[in-house]
């Protein structure tokens, strides 16, 4: 038989798609995993027992459907809103805010928030107000006054853009044959013209319906001339803007005029309302509704709220329709160095030349890629680049500005781990706040309530995921600034309950309560379930959470810290072995891993192909003491059996705290 001696250095690439088990030839298979369950991927290359998760509120089983929202009003003002049906929870340093609006309530009532909405809501935050929209919602904003007083009601949009959904036109003989007239005296050839209706030379009033209905509708000249009416002057008069200019100023003949009609207001009940919104450069944007789902808007420069179109002029609004081979429903829009729209078909970006702002004569949808976007997951920012899940949810994408085509393109993320990939329905990131963090994006998966959680280290072309899973189902995720937030659905006492809960690097439990000096600690919301102890860093036996009053008890009172909640499992497989030798491959070959040598750091408890790995002696007193944290190599022998891999099992048996920075292992071959 022949020994041979491997050194995993690092985890970086983190776990590898299955389906790239015999890509021996990778580079990036020698510092892959075949699992990485509840672990994240260090700066450095090593793998960190997860975070665990702080229990903040309970919401019961009133709501099956949250969104979680970050707002951050100011450098010491910032709050997590947990949308559900008809209502908005406000917390501010994990603390649920009371008595809102002085209504005796814990939350901010929104009756227009319904079950339907929910899962596709998207939002914006501009200071102190925060704007939802959907597509079958009238846009909604919130104002922030103080940490308890909010505003809610509807965004008020004026001169909302209209479209001739149901198109009419009428030659201006016949138009409101009730009251004689023979032409149309234009005051010019262009820009703003009034329009005078005329009968043997004095005024006729023909245009005796409401001023309203006139409003966004055509005057069609022959042989030149479109003109928008902008506004009622009287019954004999309207006020347009000429669209085409006219070819003279001469009268126009009833013969040679038609009144176009059927425009209506483009946002309504009955047509929808957008799904997606932006800020960018002076403008609010809204894209796509259910009956113009591939149309753009945005407002005035400044006047957000004002869409008017008026004379054309840079200032005022623009629009503008994606019209390719394919449907490109609006998805998303995002406010990078261009404005970026994302669609179920294809990315694209609004045109600018240099620091030119954009206006109503240059607004062009340019497209950049071919993928399509998920509606309903956030979009999220990373240095640069605009992180979106592929429309069928089997990747992960990254939009951004290519020198070499001097375009936008989208590189695939997960090429390396599309298995992880289970329905995704939400998304969001944490930026690394030192060097001992990468940025990890979080991906909660529909299919089972796992997470996929990405550790990121863009300049070093590092993208190693993990799977997160515990004693229930994650099912929302946001950022605030630098606390992660989670909606968990749990099962307790029989009951199906839904928990917010927080991921805290001290914690090493789920659902957990924490705090320092004390003999016990109430667990209400986890009673009846089994709950691990951590008391000033000893692992105390399992305990029930009893009935009321759910009192769990310490064997020993804390004297300084302690933590009472679910423990999670642990586990880390590495790749099945394939050593670099001068005789070709070992893959048919029997294996048998010898001695183990783990290189730690902060270590407390860990175990090696089921061995325990001890990190304490025995001594005076040594059983009422915490384990120390260890830092350096544990070598385990006495490994038995063979196996046709050869691989290598990390997981932990009790909660506490675990570092693996790399593995060198010896291996004996042959059959």
């Amino acid at each position: 038989m022949t020994r041979i001696v491997q050194f995993q250095t690092n985890f970086s690439v983190g776990e590898l798609d299955p389906l790239l088990r015999a890509r021996t030839d990778l580079a990036q298979y020698q510092n892959a995993l075949e699992s990485a369950e509840n672990v994240t991927i260090q700066p450095q290359g090593g793998a960190r027992r997860r975070p665990g998760l702080e229990f903040v509120y309970n919401f019961g089983s009133s709501f099956t459907k949250f969104k979680l929202i970050p707002f951050e009003y100011s450098v010491n003002d910032s709050y997590l809103l947990v949308v559900v049906v008809g209502r908005v929870y406000i917390f501010k340093n994990g603390v649920l805010q009371q008595n809102i609006n002085s209504s005796g309530n814990d939350y901010l009532a929104v009756a227009a928030i319904t079950s339907g909405v929910i899962d596709e809501l998207n939002y914006i935050q501009a200071v102190d107000t925060l704007i939802l929209v959907h597509q079958s919602l009238e846009p909604q904003r919130l104002l922030r006054n103080t940490d308890t007083s909010w505003t809610v009601g509807v965004l008020p949009l004026s001169n909302v853009p209209r479209y001739a959904f149901t198109l009419t036109t009428t030659v201006g003989s016949s138009y409101n044959t009730g009251t004689p007239h023979d032409h149309l005296e234009p005051s010019g050839i262009e820009g703003n013209i009034t329009l005078t209706a005329k009968h043997s030379g004095s005024d006729a009033n023909v245009f005796s319906a409401s001023a309203a209905s006139y409003i966004g509708q055509f005057i069609n000249v022959t042989p030149f001339g479109r003109l928008r009416i902008v506004r009622k002057v009287s019954a004999a008069k309207l006020e347009c803007f000429a669209e085409v200019p006219l070819f003279n100023t001469n009268n126009i003949d009833d013969a040679d005029w038609e009144y176009e009609e059927g425009y209506e207001n483009t946002w309504s009940n009955t047509r929808g309302w957008p799904r997606s919104a932006a800020f960018h450069e002076g403008r609010l944007y809204f894209g796509g509704t259910t009956t113009r789902p591939n149309t753009v808007w945005g407002s005035k420069v400044i006047q957000f709220f004002d869409f008017d179109v008026g004379t054309g002029l840079d200032d005022e609004s623009v629009e503008a329709t994606i019209n390719t081979n394919q449907l490109n429903v609006i998805t998303h829009l995002n406010p990078g160095p261009d404005l970026q729209i994302f669609t179920t078909a294809g990315e694209f970006v609004v045109a600018q030349l240099g620091n030119e702002p954009v206006t109503p004569t240059n607004f062009l949808v340019k497209p950049q890629s071919r993928i399509g976007s998920r509606p309903g997951i956030p979009i999220e920012d990373l240095k640069g680049s605009t992180i979106f899940v592929q429309r069928q949810g089997k990747s992960l994408m990254a939009f951004q500005f290519q020198d070499a085509t001097s375009s936008y393109g989208a590189n695939n993320l997960s090429v390396f781990s599309s298995h992880l990939l289970k329905a995704p329905v939400d998304m969001s990131i944490r930026r690394a706040t030192s060097t001992d963090e990468t940025d990890r994006l979080f991906l909660v998966n529909g299919d089972d309530g796992s997470m996929t959680v990405y550790s990121i280290l863009q300049d070093q072309n590092v993208v190693a995921p993990s799977k997160f899973t515990t004693d229930g189902e994650f099912i929302s995720i946001a950022n605030e600034i630098a606390e992660t937030f989670t909606i968990v659905k749990r099962t307790v006492n029989s009951a199906t309950v839904y928990y917010l809960e927080k991921f805290d690097e001290n914690l090493t439990l789920d659902s957990a309560k924490s705090g320092n000096a004390a003999s016990s600690v109430t667990m209400d919301h986890l009673e009846g379930k089994s709950v691990n102890i951590v008391r000033d860093g000893v692992v105390e036996p399992e305990q029930t959470v009893p009935a009321s009053p759910f009192t769990v008890t310490f064997g020993t009172a804390a004297t300084a810290s302690h933590q009472v909640g679910l423990n999670y499992d642990v586990t880390m497989v590495t790749m099945p072995a394939e050593p670099k030798l001068p005789q070709g491959t070992i893959q048919g070959v029997k294996k048998r891993i010898v001695q183990v040598d783990a290189v730690v750091a902060n270590t407390q408890n860990l175990s090696i192909n089921n061995k325990l790995v001890p990190f304490r002696n025995f001594g005076v007193s040594v059983l009422g003491d915490p384990v120390a944290e260890f830092t350096g190599t544990k070598t385990v022998h006495g490994l038995l059996g063979f196996s046709g891999t050869g691989q290598i099992t990390i997981t932990q048996t009790e909660p506490l705290k675990m570092t693996l920075l790399g593995l060198e292992y010896k291996m004996s071959v042959g059959n």
